[in-house]
């Protein structure tokens, strides 16, 4: 089924504004309410050819796209790619976080963060080879989780004091038992093989309070990509996720100890609730002396990531800096206690 959004008043396509949070036409400058965009203006088309998806022959992307399409450009990594199979699915997310950063402001805060790259060579940091930028919803399962966590331990606490001409060290043992349960919620994990789950995951934080009812006029003007793990497969790396602050949180239970040793550390981690969600990205595409650097920015809070080149020269010149006021404060130092300056 393809969707298509109608102005009522030009009927024009409409598009998801980012800075309104409405449809927008870009013919007229119409402003539509998603709740209440009236129902005839939505226009529907079910074919047996309606839908397709490509595999991009350079990075394997499964991206979705009309049933016109018979070339196009890869948003994962920019090559020329041709259609080859159906679509044999369907988006269907419970929630999404609409972007809330237009194209426009995107760009901007991009070149603001290259700007900002002190040991990036002086050409990259113009930020004027962008080869292009793509607003893509990234699929995510976002997990409730709860761990019950039962431990076991001997810890001591020991105190020295002195007494006539005697020295003396008292050990006290303690036998320390904990029953914890420890809830997590909306722990997100990206759900497409194709990104760099690294990437994702510094992407972080999103603002979960923003959280929508899935509604198809976000998508408008984007692209949206399918799941390709579902919540089960991903569980596990979720628990992984969590894994550090469930072990700090057992550690701030069994604080004030001189020493703490472990018998027994038992950690259950089960999911509650699982979400597939649709979170927003900017895919930004990068050419520096020939070669394509890939940079992602959150699509609501602008945060930027990924790794821009290093400058050797910079690099070189930074810690000749360093090392040459070392030098500096070693030579002070040696004239203070009576040296030669030289």
């Amino acid at each position: 089924m393809v969707i298509h959004y109608k102005c009522p008043s030009c009927g024009s396509d409409m598009v998801f504004d980012s800075d309104t949070g409405m449809l927008s036409c870009d013919s007229c400058g119409k402003k539509e309410n998603i709740d209440t965009f009236p129902k005839e203006n939505i226009k529907t088309t079910f074919e047996e050819n309606d839908g397709k998806e490509y595999h991009c022959k350079n990075c394997g992307a499964i991206l979705i796209t009309d049933k016109d399409t018979t070339a196009t450009n890869c948003s994962f990594c920019g090559a020329g790619v041709v259609l080859l199979d159906r679509l044999t699915g369907s988006l269907a997310p419970s929630k999404v976080i609409p972007f809330t950063i237009s194209k426009e402001k995107a760009m901007k805060a991009f070149k603001i963060w290259c700007r900002n790259g002190l040991l990036s060579p002086k050409g990259f940091m113009t930020a004027d080879r962008v080869k292009g930028i793509t607003g893509m919803y990234v699929p995510f399962w976002l997990y409730d989780l709860n761990s019950r966590v039962e431990v076991n331990a001997i810890c001591t606490k020991v105190r020295t004091y002195s007494k006539g001409d005697y020295i003396y060290t008292e050990t006290r043992y303690y036998d320390v038992y904990r029953d914890i349960n420890i809830d997590y919620i909306k722990v997100p994990i990206d759900a497409s093989e194709k990104m760099d789950d690294e990437l994702m995951d510094k992407l972080e934080p999103y603002y979960y309070d923003e959280l929508k009812e899935f509604n198809t006029p976000y998508l408008a003007g984007y692209i949206a990509e399918k799941y390709n793990y579902d919540h089960k497969e991903l569980l596990p790396r979720a628990a992984s996720k969590i894994q550090s602050y469930v072990e700090a949180f057992i550690s701030s239970t069994v604080s004030g100890y001189t020493t703490v040793s472990y018998n027994r550390k038992d950690i259950d981690t089960n999911k509650k609730h699982a979400y597939y969600t649709l979170l927003p990205v900017w895919m930004v595409y990068y050419d520096y002396k020939g070669t394509e650097y890939i940079f992602a920015m959150n699509g609501q809070t602008g945060k930027v990531v990924g790794k821009p080149p290093i400058s050797q020269t910079k690099v070189a010149s930074w810690f000749g800096g360093i090392a040459g006021g070392t030098f500096i404060v070693l030579k002070l130092i040696s004239l203070i206690m009576g040296g030669s300056l030289w």
